[in-house]
């Protein structure tokens, strides 16, 4: 299995939790020094829990379920104090 399918087969565990609230991730590129990026899609995108959700969860079921992974970013996390940010009960 390769190292992109892994970190797809982690974030897989977590997109139902994701599509409950109308989101989803999708991975942006893994560099040659393997470091993930991600990309929050929909819901996700604009929720001001996006920053929570990206470290409790999405970053921490990569590094654990694929070691050699050395970091995890994303390139679209939402400032809680954006007034243009949702909440998950806004959708």
């Amino acid at each position: 299995m390769t190292l992109r399918e892994r970190v797809e087969q982690a974030l897989d565990t977590l997109r139902p939790y994701l599509e409950t609230d109308g989101g989803n991730v999708s991975i942006e590129e893994i560099t040659s020094d393997n470091i993930v990026r991600l990309r929050l899609l929909g819901a996700c995108a604009s929720c001001s829990m996006s920053i929570m959700t990206f470290k409790a969860g999405l970053e921490q079921a990569v590094k654990k379920a694929v070691p050699e992974i050395v970091a995890v970013e994303a390139i679209n996390i939402t400032d809680m104090d954006d007034p243009n940010a949702t909440t998950p009960n806004q959708l």
